[in-house]
């Protein structure tokens, strides 16, 4: 296909060229295809068409007989690397287009920047695309002539392979590689599920051979797996006679302690610390037993050595990105590392983030657990908004959100309100990005947009998803402009000394919009021992349907008259935090009637298509 080619320049790294209105293929190209909005090629530098042709890119697309804004190409890894300024001896590469950053960064002198933080409002099942925002405005700062730096949450395989898929962005609003990124990555996740695992096996060991004073009725930690798969929730092992026959069960990898121990660290020190008051379970007369009694915290340090490092990648505009941890918010406290986040703002003048689902899961996780525990202080907060979910919270059917109803809306609206005010409460600024679809009507658009300026709230429509930077722009001027906001010094909605119960009630109530909270009587027993223990002065980690304010997933908008039940407690004293168990929630998330991984494939050329 390409004639009248020249020498090729040295180009190092990687190189991306993305595609839209076409399937276009060549026998010359030397691939791998991806799927991320937009048809994408990853290809070394030294392939990019007009290096080869030697034809600048649009006139190249003007022959070939594609349009030339169709063309992107993403920069170099190495640009990447160089444009953060991190020393060489920091990165240690994964390849060519990803690495981890050693901790020793956050050691040297640097200036921080404005953290912003991206939540959202409840959430259709497809999710509203807070990722894609949070890549969109930190490519907006860029575009706007900020520097700006990413830090965000490695999917979990459970959602890719099962209802949501993919999580890297969408659009020209991607990070890259994203089959990459999917599914194995860096090993992060595989080395937490060994950690995790190295405990349940030594502690079924050390109950084996009775050299452990632990009662296997109060055995409280399970093993883990990071796949959706409902039938392992309750399992009993140990029935070949050569172990301690009990009733246990697997959570999801993103729900491990081991996950949130090593998000909340701050350094290898605090993540030993962390596991060794982790609480494995009790003794007959209800004492802890604690991690460190299984004498194996150097091995589990010794797998978590390289996890605990951020990764960098890069969008395909790119920002750099330190992708890193990934608990979900709905089970979990739903919020990258730490140490990602410092990152973050160690190199970038803004550091964009996010917390998974919406403001009452992630977000007031993200401020009552992770900035309480690590000063970090956010200058903004941006509320992601879509059409479709406003008019789902409206009453119109998930079949119909293609379909233009302003009414509904404007009713659906409420729900935007509640988390607005949930906001409120921390004293930040705050600005409602709207994720533009393709198919939003005008008249939708103007009348969040209108809505929000009765609220005296700023909002951006951000069409990212097709426009990248330049389509976050309006967007990133508002949040520069918000951040500069002189803000109160940070306070929690809460203290952490006070008791569970009341708690509970200031988040329910202030968060939730409920009556209140009630506890079942073996939550109330839970409880009783957990506070014998003197276990319960911990911030509250809420595992909570994402589908709702409340704890029925059935209820939408902004739904009033009702309280949240609390069934059970369990305890992460490694993570600092106490989790209550709401309604049906569980910590092992299962897989839809087709799940995604039912589409997924691998091509003749050995490339991932489908993600």
């Amino acid at each position: 296909m390409w004639q009248n080619r020249m020498p090729v320049p040295e180009f190092p790294g990687l190189a991306q060229l993305a595609i839209t209105g076409s399937r276009w293929r060549s026998p010359e190209w030397p691939g791998p295809l991806q799927e991320c909005g937009v048809e994408a090629v990853f290809i070394h530098p030294e392939q990019v068409p007009y290096a080869r042709s030697g034809m600048p890119l649009n006139l190249l697309a003007k022959r070939e007989g594609f349009r030339h804004h169709a063309f992107m190409v993403t920069p170099a890894f190495s640009d990447c690397v160089n444009k953060l300024g991190v020393d060489e001896n920091d990165v240690i590469p994964f390849g060519r287009n990803k690495a981890k950053i050693s901790l020793d960064v956050l050691n040297k002198p640097s200036a921080p920047g404005k953290l912003i933080l991206v939540s959202a409002i409840t959430p259709t099942p497809f999710g509203e695309g807070k990722t894609t925002v949070s890549i969109g405005l930190a490519q907006g700062l860029q575009a706007i002539g900020k520097k700006a730096c990413l830090a965000l949450r490695q999917p979990s395989m459970g959602p890719v392979f099962g209802r949501k898929g993919g999580a890297t962005g969408g659009g020209k609003s991607s990070l890259t590689p994203p089959d990459e990124i999917n599914m194995h990555f860096t090993g992060d996740f595989h080395a937490i599920t060994s950690a995790h695992n190295l405990i349940s096996a030594i502690l079924d060991n050390a109950m084996f051979f009775h050299t452990l004073n632990i009662d296997e009725r109060k055995v409280t930690w399970k093993r883990v797996m990071d796949m959706n798969d409902r039938s392992l929730r309750s399992v009993i092992v140990g029935l070949n006679k050569q172990g301690f026959p009990r009733e246990t069960g697997f959570d999801i990898t993103p729900a491990s302690e081991i996950m949130a121990c090593l998000c909340l660290a701050t350094s290898y020190k605090d993540m030993e610390d962390r596991i060794n008051r982790i609480v494995i379970g009790f003794t007959s007369d209800d004492k802890p037993v604690f991690a460190r009694e299984l004498g194996i915290t150097g091995s589990v340090m010794a797998l978590l050595k390289d996890a605990l490092m951020p990764n960098l990648v890069q969008t395909v505009e790119g920002v750099p990105c330190f992708l890193h941890g990934g608990p979900f918010a709905n089970i979990a406290h739903g919020c990258n590392s730490v140490l990602a986040t410092k990152m973050a703002l160690h190199f970038g003048d803004y550091a964009v983030t996010e917390a998974g689902f919406a403001f009452d899961l992630g977000a007031e996780k993200f401020l009552d657990i992770k900035c309480r525990q690590s000063g970090l202080d956010p200058a903004a907060i941006v509320i992601v908004a879509t059409a479709r979910a406003l008019k789902m919270h409206g009453g119109t059917a998930l079949a119909d959100l293609k379909n233009t109803d302003v009414a509904a809306l404007k009713k659906g609206l409420a729900n935007l309100d509640a988390h607005l005010d949930a906001a409120a409460h921390y004293k930040r600024p705050v600005v409602v990005a709207v994720n533009k679809f393709f198919d939003d009507s005008q008249e939708e658009l103007d009348a969040i947009v209108a809505h929000c300026a009765e609220r005296g709230i700023p909002c951006a429509i951000a069409d990212i998803f097709s426009q990248g930077g330049e389509g976050g722009k309006d967007l990133a001027q508002m949040v520069v402009e918000a951040a500069e906001t002189p803000s109160t010094p940070f306070k929690p909605l809460y203290e952490s000394a006070l008791p569970v119960e009341e708690k509970l009630n200031i988040i329910a109530r202030s968060i939730y919009g409920a009556d209140g909270v009630e506890l079942t009587p073996a939550a109330k027993k839970k409880l009783t021992q957990f506070e014998a223990s003197r276990l319960t002065d911990l911030p509250i980690c809420m595992a909570k349907t994402q589908n709702s304010l409340s704890d029925n997933s059935r209820l939408r908008g902004r739904p009033t008259g009702f309280t949240v039940t609390v069934r059970d407690f369990e305890i992460a004293n490694g993570a600092g935090f106490l989790v209550a168990l709401c309604g049906e929630i569980m910590r092992m998330p299962a897989l839809p009637v087709s799940p995604n991984a039912m589409h997924i494939y691998l091509d003749n050329k050995g490339n991932v298509q489908g993600l």
